[in-house]
């Protein structure tokens, strides 16, 4: 089966509201947006990141981008090229806070790139670096060729030259697949359907649905959106490859569904000296979940070093304790009876995290927050904690999992601490439950376990298997 028949699959509604998407916190920090004007409009675009270079990114002709800035995982990878370079970013015009177009007269590649000359006259930037990625692909390739005195060099992401399918171009997409991706796209726009092709691992996530839904509708209507997408199918510049002067880059995810990896290696072959690149996995949409492989290949490419490895992500045993029946010993004992019985606990709960060296991240209401750098101080820790704290006539429980955490600013954050969190909430009165996670990686500690079977864990995808620590030897 061609490997585009699975388009004819996509559909159906997406998991999750796809509407009132929570205010974000963390686009608070968003750059500003500005205007820069051509001849025909505005193109709205943002300067960001303090780096030795500018780097133009180009992505998808759908975007927003402010919306862009709602989403952690995107902010972190638009943060992660700021720190290596000064950033600008743009919506073409047709997309997002730019102009729009007239429906009847699409703009063409060469308005395009006028609009990325335009950004670049607007902030002085008279050189950059480009990232190409996906339909941004093309248009940073016709803007190396077309002018190579200001292209320092040339990044391209899961993209291509042409997409359709012709008699010199067997690798394309065949026409009919193509139809019926249209349809598909426009019956489905602004509802995250489009994560089936684009991030496949990340497809049954209700956030990332909400926020690529979101994404989509303040990029364009959906009529007009179509009417953009088919003549990105149209698009070919493979009559540009052999003029392309710039250093080059070819990132390509080894099971792409979408744009083919002959599509990246065709690129290779037909750009001068390019280097390529396949790294594993299927997800291209820059926010997806394993973004830093292709982040680490851009700023060795671009600045000769790959950076270091970050120390704000780490391997950590993650354990969230919570006081049971809280709000009603809160109401039977008083506020000042209440305030010393959580001071005893509290002062309890740290003092046995000092023991065994874990990190006092938060208190949480009736509980704690807290991490550890190795899973089994962090369970013997958690056990001794619960037999504690009865010596107050109160009983806590307590959940762990092991997964990498990313410390910002004092806290932490990432999968690991949302599953700890819910194995806990799964914990019975004066219990410890782990992760098989935690489990499998205390193995020869002596520590006993009972297995309590599989969970659905609240909003992380698929069955874990809990055991409950039943004995410390």
């Amino acid at each position: 089966m061609d490997q585009w028949e699975t388009a004819g699959r996509l559909g159906g509604a997406p998991a999750g509201d796809a509407s009132g998407y929570p205010a974000p916190t963390w686009a608070l920090g968003a750059p500003e947006t500005r205007y820069a004007k051509s001849e025909d409009g505005y193109v709205a675009y943002q300067v960001f990141g303090g780096g030795p270079f500018d780097l133009l990114f180009i992505g998808n002709w759908a975007s927003n981008i402010e919306v862009m800035w709602e989403h952690p995982s995107m902010a972190r990878y638009l943060n992660r090229l700021g720190r290596f370079a000064r950033v600008i970013c743009f919506d073409k015009r047709g997309a997002g806070l730019s102009d729009p177009v007239s429906v009847g007269a699409l703009p063409t590649l060469e308005h395009w790139i006028d609009d990325a000359r335009i950004v670049l006259d607007a902030v002085s930037s008279t050189g950059a670096a480009l990232i190409g990625d996906a339909e941004g692909g093309p248009m940073a390739m016709m803007f190396a060729a077309t002018y190579p005195q200001r292209t320092r060099a040339l990044v391209l992401v899961n993209t291509f030259a042409k997409l359709l399918r012709a008699a010199d171009y067997p690798i394309g997409m065949p026409e009919e697949a193509a139809e019926r991706l249209l349809q598909i796209w426009e019956a489905s726009w602004g509802t995250g359907v489009v994560l089936e092709l684009s991030a496949p691992s990340l497809a049954s996530d209700p956030q990332m649905q909400r926020w690529v839904g979101r994404y989509m509708r303040l990029s364009a209507p959906p009529g007009a959106s179509t009417r953009m997408y088919r003549w990105v199918l149209q698009v070919d510049v493979r009559s540009v490859l052999p003029t392309i002067q710039a250093p080059t880059l070819i990132l390509h995810r080894a099971e792409n569904r979408h744009y083919r990896v002959p599509m990246g290696r065709y690129l290779a072959e037909h750009i001068p000296d390019a280097k390529y690149l396949e790294l594993p996995g299927a997800d291209w949409y820059p926010p997806s979940v394993n973004a830093e492989p292709v982040l680490d290949e851009i700023e060795e490419f671009l600045t000769g070093a790959r950076p270091a490895p970050a120390d704000d992500r780490i391997l950590a045993t993650v354990l969230f304790t919570d006081i049971v029946d809280s709000t009603k010993l809160a109401a039977q004992l008083g506020d000042h009876r209440w305030l010393d019985l959580r001071a005893a606990h509290d002062g309890l709960v740290r003092t046995h995290l000092q023991r065994y060296r874990g990190t006092d991240v938060t208190t949480t209401g009736d509980g704690f927050l807290a991490t550890f750098d190795g899973p089994a101080r962090a369970v013997r820790c958690a056990s001794e904690i619960a037999t504690a704290v009865r010596s107050l006539g109160i009983e806590i429980r307590a959940g762990l999992h092991t997964g990498e955490v990313e410390i910002q600013d004092g806290q932490i954050a990432g999968i690991a601490v949302h599953i700890a969190a819910r194995v806990m909430a799964l914990a019975d009165k004066g219990r410890v439950l782990v992760s098989s996670t935690v489990k499998d990686l205390v193995v020869g500690s002596a520590i006993s376990f009972a297995d309590r079977g599989p969970h659905a864990l609240r909003g992380i995808p698929g069955q874990w298997r809990l055991f409950e620590v039943t004995g410390l030897a």
